[in-house]
């Protein structure tokens, strides 16, 4: 009874339906909404989130605690990583990274992506929706896209001031990798495909500077070792420029491919008597290459300057304790014919 004494009022059926539609929906709206604060935490700690989007971020996190101690547990965990920065990366592993990351492209199943968008528009648009960052990375690349097919057109059809593909200058960052190397036959022409993003093709003579820096990157860089062979056979018609002459050091110092070694070797012989640099790489390759062929020939070519201090000192040294017993004995020969030291 109430006190007036009149009997409370019954809650009707239907309005304790109603009831219960706005409380399941209350918490599903809130939900919801825990879902796609939480997918944009990262977006809010790294400063990616629009003014608005932020704004009603805050304001839920400001009412829900779950929320609030996920956002401080990413807060946290970018404080920590900020402390100690990774190097940047260097020119030789971006290119390496671009290479895998284009044979992956290669290799992956397609249509993936385009089954999503065509089957599941709405799911798409609300990705875009809930993803600032997302919308304005599909904007630039759009615009990009565009650029990129009008300056396309205008280099085909030849518009005034327009620059050819093979007379671009190359930044080594931008090389995923060297594809081929060939030269025609009877010809001083060279045509070397490499990619970025795409492959491209670059001809020339090996007069041509641009050529000059892709064989010398193919040489230092490329994962393919058949090129790598091409590319040092190539700067072996050019010993006596300096820097084909420091890439044939280099291959022969530290490439992995035996024959490469033994191509820049065969090229650097002739200068072992005037180039002291020439001298102490094959000196290094004598003593530590891990091929015997290559150290046998590295052997021979530095016969014609045994009498050098550096050269009778690892003579003596191998002559005396060396595993390979040709060495050993072609060492010891070589020591005798020199004179004694007083």
């Amino acid at each position: 009874m109430s006190m007036w004494g009149q009997p409370p009022s019954a809650v009707q059926p239907g309005e304790a339906r109603r009831s219960m539609v706005e409380v399941a929906e209350v918490i599903e709206g809130a939900l919801m909404k825990c879902e796609w604060v939480r997918e944009n935490i990262v977006l809010q700690v790294y400063g990616e989130l629009a003014d608005d989007a932020r704004h009603e971020l805050e304001q839920h996190v400001a009412r829900c605690a779950d929320c609030a101690a996920e956002l401080k547990a990413e807060q946290q965990f970018h404080a920590l990583l900020a402390q100690d920065r990774a190097a940047d990366p260097t020119p030789n592993l971006l290119a390496a990274s671009r290479m895998r990351l284009q044979e992956a492209l290669e290799t992956a199943p397609q249509g993936s992506f385009w089954h999503r968008l065509a089957f599941d528009p709405a799911n798409w648009l609300r990705q875009v929706r809930f993803s600032p960052a997302l919308a304005s990375a599909i904007l630039i690349l759009g615009f990009a896209g565009g650029v990129g097919t009008t300056y396309k057109m205008l280099l085909l059809h030849g518009a005034p001031g327009s620059v050819p593909v093979s007379a671009q200058p190359v930044a080594e960052a931008s090389i995923a990798g060297i594809q081929s190397v060939t030269q025609e036959p009877g010809t001083n022409q060279i045509s070397i495909k490499y990619n970025t993003v795409s492959t491209q093709e670059a001809q020339g003579s090996l007069n041509d500077q641009r050529i000059q820096q892709l064989l010398l990157y193919a040489a230092r860089n490329n994962y393919n070792s058949g090129v790598r062979m091409d590319s040092v056979g190539l700067l072996t018609q050019k010993p006596t420029d300096n820097q084909f002459r420091e890439a044939l050091i280099e291959a022969l110092q530290s490439d992995s491919n035996p024959g490469v070694r033994f191509k820049a070797l065969d090229a650097l012989g002739p200068y072992v008597k005037d180039d002291t640099r020439v001298r102490d790489s094959l000196l290094q390759a004598l003593v530590n290459d891990q091929n015997p062929g290559v150290r046998t020939e590295a052997l021979r070519m530095l016969e014609p300057v045994k009498a050098d201090g550096s050269v009778r000192g690892v003579l003596m040294t191998l002559a005396a304790k060396d595993q390979n017993l040709y060495i050993r004995s072609q060492a010891r020969t070589l020591l005798a014919q020199l004179p004694e030291i007083d």
